[in-house]
């Protein structure tokens, strides 16, 4: 892999983002950090996560929090994090399931055939690990059937298999999720993705015969955050570690980067506030300080509750066999943010 190329002025890092508000002003330029020149990547996580943990292509990249962590639990100490979270939901309310299926709670998805993208996925973590600690529905309860295939998955690269008492079927390469949910195939999905890119293959529209899982999942997701105050992270910032090695100040000139990117956009429009509405934080008859009850917040610290449940799912569902500690995962410097 080249080094980085050095001027007198800054070292010029390539970087790779999906399209995302609070990074955005990365991408565009509006935002700088000091001492070095991003070149600049936007794309798909699905296809970006595979193409860093495969082939290695960017010196910073969003990714995957999920295989970060199982990367590291298997020895693979190519990246480290920085504590900027680009992406959180709560990720269990995007179940969907076909209308047919007879599954009315999450109870009644015991026996039955669910997809999933990818066993390994952040995304499909989270939804596991709140379906068995707040519905008692254990992993081992459904059937899996995932959509990417080795060739072109982030476990293909992190060397995934079945977890022990799991039963993961591998969709042909000639199929995918959403023509499965048509033919009556599969009974739901955890997760449905038809974004273009080189990893996902479904393109169809289900609507017609599925519906999601929770009737209201904006009311489940307050639900959940209410009881557990834990707004799920999925996606992450990683930096070559060698980088790191060689210029430590790196992390903290790019942790302050992205966190000016996410205070222009916190700015400059509503559009973040959407956020607040949706953990329930913020309503039309409460008024909290926004500073101090940001949901998107940044920092080790201000997410350790959360990041600490991510690192006990992926070890509890059997895709580690240890769990990865923090400081493991992200750059010294940023611990303490």
């Amino acid at each position: 892999m080249p080094l980085p190329r050095m001027t007198a002025a800054h070292i010029e890092l390539s970087i790779a983002l999906s399209d995302n508000e609070r990074t955005r002003p990365l991408l565009e330029g509006a935002v700088a950090a000091q001492g070095i020149k991003l070149l600049p990547t936007m794309i798909h996580p699905s296809e970006m996560f595979w193409r860093q943990l495969r082939f290695g292509e960017f010196d910073v990249s969003e990714m995957s929090m999920s295989s970060l962590i199982i990367s590291l639990s298997r020895g693979d100490t190519r990246w480290v994090a920085l504590p900027v979270f680009t992406m959180r939901k709560f990720f269990h309310t995007s179940i969907i399931v076909r209308t047919d299926s007879g599954i009315a709670t999450p109870a009644d998805l015991r026996g039955k055939r669910i997809g999933v993208p990818e066993y390994q996925q952040t995304w499909a973590i989270w939804a596991r690990g709140i379906l068995q600690h707040e519905f008692g529905v254990h992993p081992r309860d459904i059937e899996w059937f995932m959509e990417r295939n080795p060739d072109k998955s982030h476990g293909g690269a992190t060397g995934f298999r079945a977890p022990a008492g799991v039963r993961v079927n591998q969709i042909a390469a000639a199929s995918n999720i959403g023509e499965m949910l048509l033919r009556g195939e599969l009974d739901g999905a955890i997760h449905y993705l038809v974004d273009k890119n080189l990893v996902d293959r479904s393109t169809a529209d289900i609507s017609s015969v599925t519906r999601y899982l929770f009737p209201d999942p904006a009311a489940e997701g307050r639900r959940y955050f209410a009881k557990t105050g834990l707004f799920p992270i999925n996606h992450g910032v990683a930096v070559r570690r060698s980088l790191l090695q060689s210029h430590p100040w790196i992390a903290l000139n790019l942790y302050s980067a992205f966190l000016a990117a996410k205070e222009q956009i916190a700015r400059c429009g509503n559009s973040y506030l959407n956020w607040y509405f949706e953990s329930g934080l913020l309503d039309g008859g409460v008024e909290r300080t926004l500073a101090e009850k940001d949901p998107l917040a940044y920092g080790v610290q201000a997410s350790r509750a959360v990041l600490e449940t991510i690192t006990q799912y992926v070890h509890e569902q059997g895709l580690s066999e240890r769990r990865v500690a923090l400081d493991e995962i992200f750059a010294p410097s940023t611990l303490d943010l």
